[in-house]
């Protein structure tokens, strides 16, 4: 398992490399743009390869970009979708600039009462940038809030049907996932999502999971995040999330807002909550 985090990069790209080091993360997740505004990414080539030289020289094994916040592949609105598409597409270009293992992109929301109009235009949207080469786009599912496109498994398989595009696959949130009602606080059914991917042949599919405990309690389809372990979801729902031999190969990546000592506690928490079984 590969452990790390999101972490800054302080205006200069390769000092995300030293963040990562730092925090003792094998695996990092970034912003290539300013998560909150609409500019897309301007990456100077002596920055990436900056960027690419430190990597090479560092333990980091993993790299991932989360895309831009403003991002709907599923707005209902049309101008507003070819924005979401347009700014998508630029991210993806930069996230295979600098050798990034995925762009992860959040499921969208469409209008309410209106799933699969939904689910048609973040289909779309999603197969027109995954095809445009690069690494993977990863989905991920979202706390379930109005509109949401997909925030279970099963509404997560029907999105990849109508994807229909091989480098596309899951970001998996766990404070996403409890929000949306999944009973990770409790050991005995914690792993219940995990099962659904293995019976929905969705396994393979799996590209990264965002390690986060909720602040809020199970179903409450709120995303906010808190410390692993220290939240609703806790030791215990933790301990058995990360045993499941799925999660035993892959990517978790915490995202919590701190300083660098409390991103060095959470990973140090997610490697002996994952040690701990």
């Amino acid at each position: 398992m590969r452990v790390g985090a999101h972490v800054p990069t302080r205006g200069r790209l390769a000092r995300a490399v030293d963040y990562a080091e730092a925090i003792g993360a094998d695996a990092i997740q970034i912003f290539a743009s300013n998560p909150r505004a609409w500019s897309p990414p301007s990456l100077r080539h002596s920055a990436v390869d900056e960027f690419r030289e430190r990597l090479d020289r560092s333990s980091v094994e993993a790299v991932f970009v989360h895309s831009t916040y403003l991002i709907n592949v599923a707005s209902p609105d049309p101008a507003f979708h070819r924005r979401s598409i347009d700014l998508a597409i630029a991210e993806l270009g930069a996230s295979a600039a600098i050798g990034a293992d995925g762009l992860v992109v959040h499921a969208g929301a469409g209008g309410a009462g209106e799933r699969e109009e939904g689910v048609a235009r973040a289909a779309g949207a999603v197969r027109e940038v995954a095809s445009l080469g690069g690494p993977p786009v990863l989905l991920e599912l979202t706390a379930g809030g109005g509109g949401a496109v997909a925030s279970t498994i099963p509404q997560a398989a029907k999105l990849l049907a109508a994807v229909d595009h091989p480098r596309v696959g899951l970001c998996l949130d766990t404070c996403h996932l409890f929000a949306a009602g999944y009973p990770l606080d409790d050991p005995d059914l914690a792993r219940t999502p995990l099962d659904e991917l293995r019976d929905l042949g969705l396994a393979d599919r799996l590209g990264l999971v965002h390690g986060n405990d909720a602040r809020d309690p199970r179903g409450s389809r709120l995303d906010r995040h808190e410390h692993p372990g220290l939240g609703a979801i806790g030791e215990a729902g933790f301990r058995a999330v990360l045993a499941d031999p799925l999660l035993r190969e892959a990517t978790v990546l915490v995202e919590t807002k701190g300083r660098e000592n409390e991103h060095g506690r959470d990973v140090a928490a997610l490697r002996r909550l994952a040690a701990a079984v």
